[in-house]
C-alpha cells in the first residue's frame, strides 16, 4: 500500500536532517495519514479511504465528500476516487434532469 493521500495526493518527501552543529542526514517525511470513512450525500453511500489529516480537514472546508470531489483535479486523486467523482457526477446529472 503506497503512502499516498487519495484525496490530494500528498506523498512522501525526503530531506535532510540537521543538526546543531550543522550535520545533515537524510530522512523521509511521511503525510499523516488515516484510514477514515466518508459519506457522499448524493450517493448515500459511505466509503473507506486513507487520506491525509490536512486533507480531513478540506473536506470539511468544503461542504463534504461531495463539494471536495466536485473542486478537485482529477490528476491528483486516486484511482477509485476518480470513479467515484464520476459516479457522483452522473447521479448529479440524473437528478437535475429529472
Amino acid at each position: 500500500m503506497s503512502r499516498r493521500c487519495e484525496l490530494t495526493g500528498k506523498a512522501v518527501l525526503s530531506g535532510n536532517v540537521v543538526s546543531h552543529s550543522n550535520r545533515k542526514s537524510r530522512t523521509r517525511f511521511l503525510p499523516n495519514l488515516h484510514n477514515v470513512t466518508l459519506i457522499s450525500d448524493t450517493l448515500q453511500r459511505s466509503f473507506k479511504l486513507r487520506v491525509a489529516a490536512a486533507a480531513l480537514r478540506s473536506v470539511e472546508h468544503r461542504g463534504g465528500l461531495d463539494a471536495f470531489l466536485m473542486k478537485a483535479h482529477d490528476d491528483e486523486l486516486s484511482q477509485n476516487v476518480r470513479v467515484l467523482k464520476r459516479e457522483i457526477l452522473k447521479k448529479q446529472g440524473e437528478t437535475a434532469a429529472a
